[in-house]
């Protein structure tokens, strides 16, 4: 390949990337919708991995949070905010999901005004961070920074929100499936 076309193959492969994650963005989207709805068995093993994961997501969050907090002072309390609505939303899902207890164990199913509720939190905030920061690079004040313009609190708020829901979600499973095997035992 003649060093000339190197250039353009570079901005062809970029284009084709794009064009793969415009693609492949709402199938996924779609996909999770599908997966978060559909019946499913509630394990214990899983619960528990996950709950682990989320603490650490939480954890992780939190110190970026405190070093982001200072460029933009509303970080922390964002994200603290986040994680209480998440919580909140979190046990609400607990309490109206449909639980199933068979001989072969215990089924889940969520409610799908809810996992629609919280994808299109995710979907919105990431498009709006997108506008958002574009929007700072452009057009913001001398003095004000970029991070602060961007709404980069908005969107660390917005993960905290889904982590919380998840960490406390998690954690109700793991503790609704060891009820559940302790009655079984008896």
């Amino acid at each position: 390949m003649p060093v000339v076309l190197i250039p353009f193959a570079l901005i062809a492969l970029f284009f084709a990337i794009l064009a793969l994650i415009a693609i492949l963005f709402p199938l996924g989207i779609f996909n999770r919708y599908r997966v978060a709805t559909s019946r499913r068995k509630a394990r214990g093993c899983l619960a528990l991995a996950n709950s682990f994961a989320f603490a650490l997501s939480a954890s992780t969050l939190l110190a970026t949070a405190a070093v982001t907090s200072v460029w933009e002072p509303r970080a922390l309390p964002y994200v603290g905010g986040g994680f209480v609505m998440g919580g909140l939303l979190g046990w609400l899902s607990l309490a109206i999901s449909r639980w199933e207890e068979t001989a072969d164990g215990l089924y889940v199913t969520a409610r799908r005004w809810l996992v629609l509720t919280l994808i299109l939190v995710v979907v919105g905030r990431f498009g709006y961070g997108i506008w958002r920061a574009w929007n700072a690079l452009v057009v913001r004040p001398e003095d004000e920074s970029w991070l602060v313009a961007a709404g980069i609190a908005g969107s660390l708020a917005a993960g905290a929100l889904i982590i919380g829901y998840s960490l406390v979600y998690w954690l109700g499973v793991r503790r609704r499936v060891r009820r559940y095997r302790r009655r079984q035992s008896l």
